[in-house]
């Protein structure tokens, strides 16, 4: 099976936690367009630039973390966090993408009023822009990788339809599922090439762990809630849920987390609004909108200590729930039953990227032909230029605020 990177050239050296960190501040810098454009930038960086991994275990990654509820683009970066520096390195993984959007969040709930407006802004539509080239690179070259066979090309085209005409989490779930069945009974690999390992270090005993720590919450924190009354526990309890029982991340959290505060009066509908239009113009998880709540919601916690302690409630079933999956994936993935449908899955990957290429990314930044043509130019210097990521966000952002103005 044709690869962009074999797996001889992988890089399998260790990092200490601060260069992990380093390397995903930047992406928290610079990752706009939602989860799925997150996805593209992290193949951008660690598939092809760093070579952390191939395409075929960041696939198989990527549909592990679709699979579990919580932000699946955040769940990648932990992961990659985890295996490259270890524990130390999953937590800095997670704190350099999630604590860029995280801090302006929570300076806005402060009162910047003036930037209310900022998500209708040029520059950030020229960030949305740039989303979908970066969408369509990843496309492009996982296409290339994971569908080089007419099945495994007709799976990926399968899924994308599916997930058009049932466009939720559900529906990539189901995608995903009927792609690895399809995948391991039509398939013929006879001699399927070994997945390359990527070793988490997490034992089978801490995994059953994690899942018990990760389950504790979701029974205890409601009847703490009812037994004392008190605002606060009930706060940390709707973020936590939300956060342990929503399955696709991004806006699918929203409607979980206006439930929690708006009809307890903890925050005006206007200001959940108004937050939630300035996270749309912040790079990094869209997660994050938590510490916006936090800070601004009326309570015993607020300010820069509430907005920090809603974001790491949110995040931590995220963590607690691929913790306990990985140690059992790792092992299962290399089984030759299980690879045969994770071609399968891979394909259904593609095909789900594909489907979010049009619809949020395209349908959301493309309205005529100038944007059309930022994005073209973008994509071109991705792929045939080559030019860096960073770069190619920076010069898109300024393209959208010369074309608005």
């Amino acid at each position: 099976m044709p690869t962009d990177t074999p797996p001889a050239s992988h890089d399998d050296s260790r990092d200490g936690a601060w260069r992990v960190f380093l390397v995903f501040l930047r992406m928290g810098l610079t990752s706009f367009g939602g989860p799925i454009a997150h996805l593209g930038y992290f193949r951008a960086e660690f598939v092809e630039r760093r070579r952390w991994l191939d395409d075929r275990s960041y696939s198989d990654l990527v549909a592990l973390c679709q699979f579990l509820p919580g932000p699946a683009s955040s769940q990648v970066g932990m992961a990659l966090g985890l295996r490259r520096a270890g524990w130390p390195g999953l937590v800095a993984a997670w704190l350099g993408f999630t604590l860029p959007s995280a801090l302006v969040l929570i300076l806005f709930a402060y009162g910047m009023a003036d930037y209310r407006g900022l998500a209708d802004s040029g520059w950030v539509h020229g960030l949305k822009v740039v989303a979908v080239a970066v969408v369509a690179q990843a496309v492009w070259g996982m296409a290339r990788s994971l569908c080089p066979d007419r099945t495994r090309a007709g799976l990926a085209v399968l899924a994308a339809l599916a997930t058009l005409a049932v466009p939720s989490a559900a529906g990539q779930v189901a995608a995903i599922v009927a792609c690895g069945l399809l995948g391991r009974w039509l398939l013929d690999l006879p001699a399927p090439v070994p997945a390359h390992p990527h070793p988490y270090p997490i034992s089978r005993r801490a995994g059953v762990a994690a899942l018990v720590l990760f389950a504790l919450p979701l029974a205890a924190l409601p009847v703490w809630a009812a037994a004392s009354g008190s605002s606060l526990v009930a706060f940390l309890d709707g973020v936590y849920r939300a956060g342990a029982l929503v399955f696709g991340g991004g806006h699918v959290v929203l409607p979980l987390l206006q439930a929690t505060v708006v009809p307890t009066g903890l925050v005006d509908n206007a200001d959940f609004l108004a937050g939630y239009g300035a996270a749309q113009a912040v790079p990094g998880p869209l997660f994050t909108f938590a510490a916006y709540l936090g800070a601004v919601a009326r309570g015993p916690l607020h300010g820069w200590a509430g907005g920090l302690a809603a974001l790491a409630v949110i995040f931590l079933p995220a963590l607690l729930v691929l913790a306990a999956a990985l140690p059992f994936w790792e092992q299962l993935r290399q089984r030759h039953g299980i690879q045969t449908a994770l071609a399968g899955v891979n394909a259904g990957v593609v095909g789900i990227l594909l489907s979010a290429l049009y619809d949020p990314v395209w349908t959301s930044a493309i309205h005529g032909r100038a944007d059309f043509a930022l994005a073209l130019a973008a994509f071109g210097l991705l792929v045939v230029g080559r030019v860096p990521p960073v770069l190619v966000v920076a010069l898109a952002a300024l393209g959208g605020w010369l074309l608005a103005g």
